[in-house]
């Protein structure tokens, strides 16, 4: 099962980390690799169509150690995580997740990590790839407020799928029936310190699970597999079909620091009427009175199936001028047609919009469509729960 080429062909260097769960992903078949948050990522188990049956039918555990952890703990800490944020933080109860944006004083997105509370002056930031480990440090200088910073012990696996409920309930019983989606719970498994979450990024019924002792990653991801795998569980990959399906952003490719909450669509993260100050309020003031120049669509591409999700963005273009770009592209097996999301012109926006599309040589007609492009109410994520993200 171990893939004895994949160092020749990665490269890999001390210079970045390999998770807790390495070599179980390489016993379970590994096959590629990238780098997020300075650390390696697996890409791959093979066929990432059948990596997306998998997903929607059945179960998959994926390595996300890549989500870096950044702790906020002092006396002020509560006070300084709404600092970061403009999302509302005021009715975040302890046990809870919330998904975030963290802005700059221009109100550029820095990064868009789900916050979990741990307890009243003790958080962390499940973070997508950005340093906002070092950003948070240089705020906290010149805030005044008493805090500490730092990246704990911590690395999350993802649990995804229909099956995922009924694998965490054998692994850890029937309280698992209870915890609602965006909630996490404290525990052990098999001696092993753990936070379990209903969260996840995958659009389907899911759980994160954060060991909280680095030492022990091989035996979690084995205790899993073990339990899981009879039950249909495979080892896998965060799948780019799903996510594109689910209209789920991806930080660096969707959205940038370039970019601000009300034009990728997430005006409601954003609280310009709340007392508290956070970074960029002023400046999310002025674009809001202003409005934006650009907008984040879903977009359906005509034509055949595209071989690979895009390896660059995709020029658009619209009577022969700019019209935007592509960001993240790929066919859907289920949806039989391909899919993506992209940043537009305002004045390209509007659903049915027609733009043109130059890839490698060959045109293709696209149309701004509405997204997401697979159960838009979340119904799979959420189940009966109150969807609270």
């Amino acid at each position: 099962m171990t893939n004895n080429n994949t160092a020749g062909q990665v490269g890999f260097g001390t210079q970045i980390r390999k998770s807790p769960y390495f070599d179980s992903t390489e016993k379970w078949g590994a096959k590629g690799y990238s780098v997020y948050n300075h650390m390696y990522i697996p890409r791959s188990f093979g066929d990432p169509e059948q990596n997306f049956w998998n997903l929607v039918n059945d179960a998959i555990l994926c390595d996300v150690a890549v989500e870096r952890q950044v702790e906020i703990t002092g006396p002020d800490a509560a006070r300084f995580v709404q600092y970061l944020t403009p999302r509302n933080l005021s009715n975040c109860q302890v046990g809870q997740c919330k998904y975030v944006f963290i802005t700059d004083n221009d109100g550029g997105i820095i990064n868009d990590p789900v916050l979990l509370k741990l307890s009243d002056n003790h958080f962390w930031l499940s973070l997508a790839d950005s340093d906002v480990l070092l950003w948070a440090k240089g705020v906290q200088i010149h805030s005044g407020m008493e805090v500490t910073i730092t990246e704990p012990d911590v690395s999350p696996l993802q649990l995804q799928g229909p099956k995922s409920q009924d694998i965490m309930r054998a692994l850890f019983g029937n309280w698992i029936d209870d915890l609602k989606y965006y909630w996490f719970q404290e525990c052990e498994l098999d001696g092993i310190p753990l936070i379990v979450s209903r969260t996840g990024w995958s659009s389907e019924l899911g759980y994160e699970i954060f060991l909280r002792d680095s030492r022990r990653g091989n035996d979690l991801w084995e205790l899993l597999m073990a339990t899981g795998a009879p039950m249909g569980l495979h080892p896998g990959h965060t799948s780019t079909i799903r996510r594109i399906e689910g209209g789920m952003l991806s930080y660096v490719a969707d959205l940038t620091i370039e970019n601000n909450p009300f034009e990728v669509g997430l005006e409601r993260l954003v609280d310009l009427q709340m007392d508290a100050e956070f970074v960029g309020k002023k400046a999310l003031q002025k674009i809001y009175d202003s409005g934006v120049t650009q907008k984040q669509v879903g977009i359906e591409i005509f034509g055949p199936p595209l071989e690979n999700p895009n390896g660059e963005f995709w020029h658009l273009t619209h009577n022969g001028q700019t019209a935007g770009k592509i960001t993240s592209a790929v066919y859907s097996p289920r949806l039989e047609k391909n899919i993506a999301l992209g940043m537009v012109n305002i004045d390209c926006s509007d659903l049915d919009t027609i733009l043109d599309l130059n890839v490698q040589g060959h045109s293709r007609s696209v149309k701004i469509t509405a997204k997401p492009f697979y159960d838009p109410k979340k119904k799979i994520t959420a189940k009966s729960n109150k969807v609270n993200q």
